[in-house]
Order: C-alpha cells, then sequence, then structure tokens
C-alpha cells in the first residue's frame, strides 16, 4: 500500500462540513485506508493500491461536493514529500513570529517567467522544487494574503501552500 497526503485547498476549520471528523469519514468511504488527518487544514493521510495519484486526485475532488464544498486536491506520496524534506530549502532559514516558510504544492507544471531567488513586497521565492514553490514570509512588511495573491497570479489557482513546519508534521505522522 502506497502512503498518500491529500493537501486539500481552501479548508477552513469554521465551516462545519470541512471537519477533519467528516474528511476522514469521507476518505474511508472512498476506500482509503489508514486515514488520519494533520492539523485542521485540509491534510489527510491515506493508504491506497493505486499508484495513479491524477486518478486519486480526481476520485477525491468529485467526493468532496458530498461534504458542500470544492476544492482542489493536490495528492503527495511519502516519497515525494521526504524528497522535499531531504533537499531542505529553508536551510539556515527560520521560521518564527515575524517571518513565515511556506511551501505552495501545485497541481500543474509551473510555467513562469520568474528567476530565482525572486525578492518581491517582504517576500521571496526561493525556487520551485518539483512541484513546489518554496518561498519565505516578512510578516512585519508585509501579510500571508499578499503573498497567497502573488502565486496565485504566478501560478494559477490550482495550488495549496503550508508552512515548513506543517510539512515536516505531515511526514512525521506518515
Amino acid at each position: 500500500m502506497a502512503k498518500y497526503a491529500a493537501l486539500l485547498r481552501g479548508i477552513t476549520p469554521a465551516n462545519p462540513n470541512m471537519k477533519n471528523e467528516k474528511l476522514r469519514f469521507l476518505f474511508e468511504k472512498l476506500g482509503f485506508s489508514n486515514v488520519q488527518t494533520v492539523i485542521s487544514s485540509g491534510n489527510v493521510l491515506f493508504e491506497s493500491k493505486s499508484k495513479n495519484i491524477k486518478k486519486l486526485e480526481a476520485m477525491i475532488e468529485k467526493a468532496l461536493p458530498k461534504l458542500g464544498f470544492k476544492s482542489t486536491t493536490i495528492i503527495k506520496s511519502k516519497e515525494q514529500l521526504q524528497q522535499l524534506i531531504d533537499k531542505n530549502p529553508f536551510k539556515g532559514m527560520e521560521d518564527t513570529t515575524k517571518s513565515r516558510l511556506n511551501v505552495t504544492f501545485l497541481k500543474n507544471e509551473p510555467k513562469t517567467s520568474l528567476k530565482f531567488p525572486h525578492h518581491g513586497k517582504g517576500c521571496t521565492i526561493l525556487g520551485i522544487y518539483e512541484d513546489a514553490a518554496c518561498s519565505s514570509i516578512d510578516l512585519t512588511g508585509t501579510k500571508t494574503p499578499d503573498l497567497m495573491l502573488f502565486l496565485e497570479k504566478q501560478f494559477g489557482k490550482e495550488i495549496t501552500t503550508r508552512t515548513w513546519k506543517t510539512v515536516n508534521r505531515i511526514i512525521g505522522k506518515m
């Protein structure tokens, strides 16, 4: 069985249909095993016999409206996430109350003219590693929504962002 993390875009814990219990139940109904969630922001871990990630993403996206919402789903295997961790794109950088290290997972092949590292207003896009854009944001000079808007303009709306701490939590539970 392959181990996966489904990273769902736009999950807000305040919405009762997006609660972890309901997400786990839906994934179990889809036939996945060892379903777990990591924090309340749309990180669902599961195991499947299927190796076809695109098919798994489509299956989950088709099922989510049963909970009353749509969400882009990006699936990463345990091996893919471990490769990103091993690359350590944030070497020497810290995630603090004044700065945040983020990983934006891209569903589609990145088409951008940015040169890396790209320094923007209060943020730096360090680079793209496979299909994940790694960035740091200075929270004293800009806000996370500003970074999210910039990332959407560069990579489209089929993306989802997690903090580096969350990515490490996900791999730790896998």
